[in-house]
């Protein structure tokens, strides 16, 4: 029972549980359902409020746009009746136009017709006319008894005839002008040419000899046994000599100047180094050989892409390269060829030539002088073989080949190259001399004059423009001193080659001097020149 009435209040007190669970949960629903209720109620509220608020200020919008527009449409409308105003002026203006043109139109169809009737009267006159001509020319044959034809033939032939004879009067009057102004026409174009092409440059010469510094530098480079100076003139293909007068000067002996370049620039380098030994000689000579030739190449390089004598073969700009080295008459064979090749492009502009082709013949003029010490012939030989050889212009291997009178120039050209090649050499202060020849030709002139018996002293001067003679005047008297200055003056003329003119002057002093008590008193004969 006990458990029977436990069990009982068990399921009563789940019963009465699950009832008050219920009730609050059906409490807590009904509870979120108010407070949903009351949540839906403000929403909608707030959205009723603010839907208000849209639809006013969209009916402000609408109101805003339909302002604009109304005054847009009126806007258009009155645009409207301005188009209409101006296209009702402009169908005006056509209507005006229209009947300018139908007008016009008229006045060109009446003078339209006004022409053709005036051009049916000149058409009758143009017959007239032709008929009247007709019957001239009849009238004319029979009273002349000449054709149409036979009269035509004697008029050109009478007409030819007078042209011709014309024409021979002014070639002949044109010849004579030409022939008497040619001389100063040619001077003309040398002296233009002249302005107008190479500028003086300072001028090298190429040295031939060293001077070396002192005795002791000169026994390391003679070496033991002079084993040094035999690799060197081994080496480089030269003969190396001392001179008598000065010991420390040594002479480079060689036909070859580029021999004698790479001989020079070695004993200078070795000079400097101080290092004086077989090993370090041949090292100079090998470095020095390849600077040299590099220098050969970058010459040509230079003196080709200045003078814009277009394409040359890399081999050929080499040869031109030595021609740096090269001399003629004291004269520099590159710097020569340089103001050859300007001088006769300047002249081959004035003539209206190919500039191009006459700059590179004139540079290559004397190109066989950079190989003539190699090779047997003349340089003209040797320079035309060598631009066949390269394939150059026919107007170049003929100019080379006719420079110097060897054969005929066919071309103008040639002609100008060998012009130019004169004027370059000719030009005062082209060609000089070296110091040693220089200093040669001083002494040859004091030695001429040295050699006569009187002479007390000599001296050449003005760079040997001048020699003037001292004699003794107990030995020669003024007779005889005029004699000595001549016979000096055709001894210098016989032996000696000089540049223009040289004076002779001798000068006989005689000095009477005594002396009287306190007061001096001298005595002297007025200075004789002869």
């Amino acid at each position: 029972m006990i458990e029977l009435a436990a069990l009982v209040f068990l399921i009563a007190g789940a019963l009465l549980g699950f009832w008050v669970s219920d009730m609050r949960i059906k409490g807590q629903v009904d509870a979120a359902k108010s407070k949903a209720e009351q949540h839906l109620q403000k929403t909608a509220d707030e959205t009723a409020i603010k839907a208000k608020q849209i639809i006013a200020d969209d009916k402000e919008d609408i109101m805003q746009y339909q302002k604009i527009a109304d005054d847009e449409i009126e806007s258009q409308k009155e645009e409207n009746i301005t188009r209409e105003n101006r296209l009702n002026q402009h169908e005006k203006y056509l209507e005006q136009m229209k009947n300018r043109l139908t007008k016009y139109t008229n006045d060109l169809n009446e003078r339209s017709d006004e022409q053709a009737k005036v051009q049916d009267d000149i058409d009758d006159v143009m017959h007239q006319a032709e008929d009247i001509w007709q019957q001239r020319e009849l009238t004319l044959q029979s009273i002349s008894h000449i054709d149409k034809n036979y009269a035509r033939h004697a008029v050109l032939n009478h007409t030819e005839n007078a042209l011709r004879r014309e024409k021979d009067i002014e070639v002949k009057y044109n010849l004579s002008e030409s022939k008497v102004a040619a001389n100063k026409i040619a001077n003309d174009l040398v002296i233009e040419a002249i302005q107008r092409g190479p500028r003086d440059e300072p001028r090298s010469h190429i040295e031939r000899n060293i001077a070396l510094p002192s005795s002791d530098i000169k026994s390391k480079l003679i070496g033991k046994d002079e084993q040094h100076v035999r690799l060197l003139q081994t080496l480089t293909g030269t003969d190396l000599i001392f001179d008598e007068d000065y010991p420390l000067l040594l002479h480079i002996v060689t036909h070859d100047p580029i021999r004698r370049e790479i001989a020079r620039t070695t004993i200078e380098s070795l000079i400097i180094s101080r290092h004086f030994t077989n090993s370090n000689i041949e090292y100079l000579v090998n470095t020095t050989t390849q600077k040299v030739n590099a220098a050969l190449r970058e010459t040509g390089e230079t003196v080709v892409h200045s003078l814009h004598v277009g394409r040359v073969h890399p081999d050929l700009m080499k040869i031109i390269g030595k021609l740096k080295f090269r001399t003629s008459y004291g004269q520099n064979v590159l710097y020569h060829s340089i103001e050859t090749a300007q001088l006769t492009g300047a002249l081959a502009a004035e003539l209206g030539l190919n500039t191009q082709l006459a700059k590179r013949a004139g540079l290559l003029h004397d190109i066989g002088k950079a190989i003539d010490h190699e090779v047997g012939g003349t340089h003209v030989e040797l320079g035309v073989k060598l631009t066949e050889a390269f394939g150059e212009n026919e107007v170049v291997v003929n100019s080379i080949a006719s420079h110097h009178g060897d054969v005929e120039p066919t071309d103008p050209i040639a002609i100008l190259v060998a012009t130019a090649d004169a004027i370059s050499g000719a030009r005062p202060g082209a060609r000089s001399e070296s110091i040693e020849e220089y200093v040669s030709r001083l002494r040859n002139l004091e030695n001429i004059a040295n050699q006569h018996k009187g002479v007390r002293d000599s001296y050449a001067i003005q760079a040997g423009r001048e020699i003037r003679i001292i004699v003794n005047p107990e030995m020669l008297n003024d007779d005889n001193s005029k004699l000595l200055t001549k016979h000096v003056k055709d001894q210098i003329q016989d032996e000696l080659t000089y540049p223009g003119k040289i004076k002779v002057t001798t000068i006989r002093e005689l000095k009477a001097v005594q002396y009287v008590g306190k007061n001096k008193k001298r005595n002297h004969n007025t200075v004789k020149e002869a």
